[in-house]
């Protein structure tokens, strides 16, 4: 049995159709898996020993990639094929089974992206480890070794919290009798960031900093796993670290929490108090500047949210 599987070229939007796959590889445990994704969640679905193949597919004008995925897959017969994006190539190759994702824009995507095998409720995403990202993972946190994990950036300026306050809110909850008092901080975010987040490394005591900016998303995973809190904003990194198992506390602004809510019972996400309607009708709102939108999210806010999840999670998620 051969499954085709289109899921997203975006992180984020990748790591919430895992739950689906995860589904499908339990129902269907012999059959063999290609994953059509995006560059950036490429090696994650690569971890998973059930497939077999990942088409890794890079836009190209007059939708090339589309062009390629179709050149690559056509030959086959395919058992079934599970489109995530809603695209027009999976209709002209054939398959016994079809299923294609509808646009609903009222949804969680989580519950959204499981209604494509009439799914409810829908399946957790999930994450797949290589043991070389395990090892890895358990040199930097060690067992019983205690970590937040903060995530600063993100690919649009205008969700990133400020640096200053990650670094205030990281150092008071992990200080002499704060929640996680004395637990080390690790900083996640991707390949080159290191210039976004520089107040971060200049608050943070040497010995207690753990810079994983850059690092491979799986190993990243695997430290996720080992988390005592996730802390970051709208992003790709806080749906990997939700799918991990982490306490994760997603921070949002000018993006949609009801579409992209870091998703389990181990999440929870805080916003300042203008709802995003009332951010994108401020008049000093500019969606091309490179200003942050999140100035009204106090440290104080964010603290008393990570404090309410770690006592929901207390002894249900944490070190490993």
């Amino acid at each position: 049995m051969r499954i085709l599987f289109i899921s997203s070229s975006y992180l984020g939007d990748a790591v919430l159709t895992t739950g689906v796959l995860a589904h499908l590889m339990a129902q269907y445990p012999g059959a063999r898996f290609t994953v059509a994704c995006g560059p950036g969640p490429a090696d994650l679905f690569r971890a998973n020993p059930q497939v077999e193949h990942v088409h890794v597919m890079r836009k190209k004008r007059r939708s090339g990639h589309w062009i390629d995925l179709l050149k690559e897959v056509w030959a086959q017969r395919w058992s079934m094929v599970v489109d995530l994006r809603g695209s027009a190539t999976s209709y002209v190759l054939r398959t016994w089974r079809r299923r294609v994702l509808r646009p609903n824009h009222s949804l969680h995507r989580v519950p959204h992206i499981g209604s494509v095998l009439g799914l409810d409720p829908p399946p957790c995403p999930t994450v797949w480890l290589t043991k070389e990202a395990e090892a890895r993972a358990a040199e930097l946190i060690p067992d019983g070794r205690k970590v937040l994990i903060i995530g600063p950036t993100a690919n649009w300026p205008k969700k990133m919290w400020p640096s200053e306050r990650y670094a205030d809110f990281a150092l008071r909850i992990t200080a002499p009798g704060a929640p996680l008092d004395g637990a080390d901080i690790m900083l996640q975010g991707g390949p080159g960031e290191q210039d976004q987040i520089g107040p971060i490394y200049e608050a943070i005591p040497k010995e207690r900093l753990i810079d994983q900016v850059g690092s491979d998303l799986v190993t990243a995973a695997a430290c996720f796993r080992r988390a005592a809190l996730y802390v970051g904003n709208d992003s790709g990194l806080m749906h990997l670290a939700a799918a991990a198992g982490a306490p994760t506390l997603g921070l949002f602004g000018p993006t949609q929490e009801n579409l992209y809510a870091p998703w389990g019972e181990h999440a929870a996400f805080v916003r300042g108090p203008r709802c995003l309607e009332e951010i994108e009708a401020d008049p000093a709102f500019d969606r091309n500047s490179p200003d942050c939108a999140m100035g009204d999210l106090t440290v104080e806010a964010v603290y008393d949210a990570a404090v309410t999840l770690l006592e929901k999670t207390r002894g249900k998620a944490g070190p490993r």
